[in-house]
């Protein structure tokens, strides 16, 4: 990396706080704002030069140390993600040639399994078959801290590879509870409208509520925020975006 000149570095740090102030000018941090209203301000505020991607935070009440308060999941967002997923298919035979057809990018058995484990990664969700799952439970060490394991509770281990590889490309997204008992994920980007953000924070929402784990006691979601790539992030009032039933 080329030097950098300590002028020209303490240029860069006013220039990124001159823009920082600009995007939380008229934010008040310690308000909660509605699902309409926080999106809004979002969206203008991502003036980077690239499409930002529009990101949720949720705090939930489990403690993921205990078996039974992981959170787990998978979410089709009606507007797409902003994001073409590369996915890896696991399969033989027909099941092969069916993961082709609906558009996977990459489909194999022994030498997908050789590809990884050499560390060719090139793709962004992975599904497989359950007579596959001997092979490819070699690979956990290798997939699972990446969060691109395959599983049965997110439809990610399946006889169905045609739908599946068609959801991972339409905009099915996984989410799993990290150790601070926090889940977040993109949900978009700056440049979709206001009405299709919603709609896909609105299911994301939906999605990580219904799959509340039986081990989770009291309040279940504790706070919401949504951000951009470069932006502030901005807390929701939860009554404008849980469900009926959640709120």
């Amino acid at each position: 990396m080329a030097n950098v000149s300590p002028e020209t570095a303490r240029a860069t740090r006013l220039a990124g706080g001159k823009r920082m102030a600009t995007v939380r000018k008229d934010i008040d941090p310690n308000a909660s704002y509605s699902l309409e209203d926080a999106v809004e301000l979002i969206k203008e505020r991502a003036k980077a030069k690239f499409d930002e991607t529009i990101e949720i935070a949720m705090n939930l009440g489990v403690d993921p140390k205990h078996a039974d308060q992981l959170v787990r999941g998978v979410c089709v967002l009606p507007n797409g993600s902003g994001r073409t997923a590369r996915v890896a298919v696991f399969a033989r035979g027909a099941k092969a040639e069916e993961a082709q057809a609906a558009g996977a990018d990459i489909v194999g058995a022994e030498d997908l399994v050789q590809e990884v484990q050499n560390g060719n990664i090139n793709f962004d969700r992975c599904i497989a078959t359950p007579d596959m799952m001997g092979l490819v439970g070699r690979l956990g060490k290798v997939l699972g801290p990446r969060g691109l394991m395959p599983n049965p509770r997110v439809g990610t281990v399946t006889m169905d590879v045609g739908e599946a590889v068609k959801a991972a490309k339409g905009g099915a997204i996984e989410f799993r509870v990290e150790k601070a008992g926090i889940i977040h994920g993109g949900i978009g980007k700056a440049s979709f409208s206001k009405e299709a953000l919603v709609e896909n924070i609105r299911a994301y929402v939906d999605a990580v509520v219904k799959a509340k784990p039986a081990g989770a006691k009291g309040q279940y979601v504790k706070r919401v925020s949504i951000s951009s790539t470069m932006g502030p992030g901005i807390k929701l009032d939860a009554a404008s975006v849980l469900p009926a039933a959640a709120s």
